[in-house]
């Protein structure tokens, strides 16, 4: 212990030592009697009639660690916490379900959420009081975390009736919060049409993005802008999507020498990032970027992708196949310490040619940009040979030997904490980016990941027919959510459109039914969040908006009208159909929170394109060439070399011949071309859709 009463984090092991999740472990040495969430804790609330604290967090939250350091490694707050309260801990990344539950509280009675998220909670798990972050001691408006636990130990004792009076509404009042009783109506054309006005309303016409600061960077309404640009022609839904990747590409949210995208921007010009990295805005920002190299034919867009999967890797690559979730905002103790330069450190590593060059083109200045030092953004010198006297080939030389070099540099330095636990959710969904890329960019290296990955989904992840949730050290726990499901299986879909071997699509088709099984609401036609033998919570919710992340619910949508397309189950459209239909409204009236779900409806209404290609594996690469370079969102891709019994199950391969070494065959609405064996003859047929 120091003089400060503070413990050493390496005293006092608690409950949480034996856990698998990173965040959970950093708590491990805590003087808090923590609990991880399980039958343990919940009974000794219940036979000591106590409240619970549940605090929850994740491994990459700043603002988490900020409160563990203030108040959990504090032995008087510890004491105090132990006295009166059961303390449980949990990684709201393994565990969306709980976290759902009491950030819809937190919301609701405070008016904001965010995280670290504590709730004080009865021993039946209703929630009485709650906030985020608190300090130690007041802080201007925020009350100290130390009289609020004292306050609510008093509350709960004393005036336990008033809890008891307000549980039966709490609970009324969240079982509400996850549905939505919307006006079925149909999907037409107009209903994208007035998605679009809403959104480009809210278009930072200067620094791209949407709203004001803080800036996330919205990759799922910036996919869905573009195709609604390929819909209609609409030039400011592509200007819009071009500004804004050009602005984060160029900003500080962007690691310009390492590759990948931090969370968000605390700024609205892109520069000041909240500097973690997480796993899922990188699988949909690249995929952002990639369409966009589609439409625009704009290189720079191919090289952030190159760059962003590179990182993912390099860097966030289990040996098994896995992709890890996260790397945190501090290092050595410091927010962005890792990724800032003093103007010092950068004259030390370059030359003095490459310094004058790397500081003009990266905004490099004495005093920094940022707390004194100097967040890297990429400069729109469009003029190297007049404003430093260089050619444009010789700037390119010079910049790339200069991020080299400090590469290096930077990888000695105390790298950020990496969340090594790998989630089922999150890996299905880099799956189908690394697939797609693959597919796209014809890149060997990419599709190498994509196929370790869907091997270790399908080994590691997927036991007794059902998905798990969290995978590290060889171990698959937790019950997979609705979203574990849905991204996985969208994953499977995207490897065998790559591969075209079909095992993937099979897999898929088995997940989806499993999903059906366990997560579908007959009653109303969706799916709940948590599986139906799922452990009981206060209340068993449904995820509709798209956050960070898609929801399980669009995600589902689109691949049931993908399988509906690639296996001719009926039920499946169906099922898309009618959950579209009960969310048109509420597309319509907030679009900004439904940008995967108006991607589905742009596939819904078509029109789609079928490929079945047959023959030499290499032949059918070069005859996809003409449709890689087109931005065709609602494709659909069968493959078969013609020596498969698995094409009978594939109705797209049904009858399906080579004529030649390989052949591509196109359909459209239900209406075929002719065959084509030649890449001059798939121009031909693309030509011919085009112009109807």
């Amino acid at each position: 212990m120091d003089n400060k009463g503070q413990l050493s984090n390496s005293e006092r092991p608690n409950r949480l030592i034996q856990e698998k999740s990173p965040y959970l472990l950093q708590h491990a040495h805590n003087p808090v009697d923590w609990y991880p969430w399980g039958t343990e804790a919940l009974e000794a609330a219940r036979n000591e009639d106590k409240p619970i604290l549940l605090s929850i967090g994740y491994s990459a939250c700043h603002w988490c660690h900020v409160m563990e350091h203030e108040s959990f490694e504090n032995q008087d707050i510890a004491q105090i916490m132990n006295r009166h309260f059961v303390n449980i801990k949990v990684d709201r990344e393994e565990r969306p379900d709980l976290d759902s539950i009491y950030m819809n509280y937190v919301q609701m009675t405070t008016g904001h959420g965010g995280w670290p998220l504590t709730v004080f909670l009865t021993p039946e798990l209703v929630p009485f009081y709650g906030g985020t972050y608190f300090p130690p001691e007041d802080r201007g408006a925020h009350p100290g975390f130390r009289k609020v636990l004292t306050s609510v130990a008093h509350f709960y004792t004393q005036q336990k009736d008033q809890i008891e009076e307000k549980k039966d509404e709490i609970v009324a009042r969240l079982a509400r919060a996850g549905q939505l009783q919307l006006e079925k109506s149909a999907a037409t054309e107009e209903l994208l049409e007035q998605a679009f006005y809403g959104m480009i309303q809210q278009l930072d016409t200067r620094n791209g993005g949407f709203g004001e600061a803080p800036k996330f960077p919205s990759s799922m309404i910036l996919s869905f802008l573009l195709r609604y640009h390929r819909r209609t022609g609409a030039d400011s839904a592509r200007e819009a999507v071009v500004l804004s990747l050009d602005k984060m590409a160029r900003g500080g949210i962007y690691d310009q020498l390492g590759g990948g995208f931090h969370r968000y921007a605390v700024d609205a010009q892109w520069l000041v990032p909240h500097f973690e990295k997480m796993l899922y805005d990188n699988a949909l920002l690249a995929r952002a970027y990639l369409e966009a190299h589609q439409v625009t034919g704009v290189a720079g867009f191919r090289q952030i992708v190159e760059e962003t999967l590179r990182y993912v890797q390099r860097d966030l690559v289990d040996e098994s196949g896995g992709f890890y979730s996260s790397e945190d905002a501090d290092s050595d103790g410091e927010e962005g310490k890792f990724y800032t330069w003093s103007e010092r450190e950068l004259r030390e590593c370059l030359t003095s040619e490459e310094f004058e060059v790397f500081s003009t083109v990266y905004g490099v200045t004495p005093e920094g940009n940022w707390e004194g030092r100097n967040i890297l953004n990429r400069l729109d010198v469009t003029a190297p040979e007049r404003l430093l006297g260089t050619s444009q080939d010789e700037l390119d030389r010079l910049l790339k030997s200069s991020r080299e070099k400090l590469l290096l540099r930077r990888n000695s330095r105390v790298r950020p904490g990496r969340d090594d636990k790998v989630l089922a959710s999150w890996n299905g969904m880099m799956l189908a980016t690394f697939s797609e890329a693959a597919l796209v960019l014809s890149d060997t290296s990419l599709r190498e990941t994509a196929e370790a990955n869907a091997w270790f989904l399908l080994n590691e992840i997927v036991k007794d027919g059902r998905v798990h949730r969290s995978w590290k050290e060889g171990e698959a726990t937790l019950n997979g959510y609705l979203d574990d499901y849905a991204h996985v299986v969208e994953g499977l879909i995207a490897v065998y459109s790559l591969t075209g071997e079909y095992h993937w699509l099979k897999k898929a088709v088995e997940l989806t039914e499993k999903q059906l099984e366990l997560f579908f609401d007959g009653d109303r036609g969706d799916f709940f969040f948590t599986s139906n033998d799922h452990e009981a919570l206060l209340v068993r919710q449904k995820e509709y908006f798209d956050n960070a992340i898609p929801s399980g619910n669009a995600t589902s949508v689109l691949n049931l009208l993908k399988l509906h397309h690639l296996t001719g189950e009926r039920k499946y459209e169906a099922i898309s159909r009618t959950m579209i239909e009960q969310m048109a409204a509420g597309l319509a009236r907030y679009p900004s929170a439904f940008g995967y779900w108006l991607q589905a409806v742009d596939f819904l209404l078509g029109p789609v394109y079928e490929i079945a290609l047959v023959g030499a594996l290499s032949k059918q690469e070069e005859l996809l060439a003409p449709i890689k370079s087109r931005f065709i969102p609602n494709r659909i891709i069968a493959r078969s070399e013609g020596n498969s019994g698995a094409d009978a199950e594939v109705p797209l391969l049904e009858g399906r011949e080579a004529k030649g070494e390989a052949t591509l065959y196109l359909c459209r609405n239900y209406t075929c071309l002719e065959p084509a064996s030649s890449v001059e003859q798939v121009e031909k047929v693309l030509g011919e859709f085009a112009s109807e």
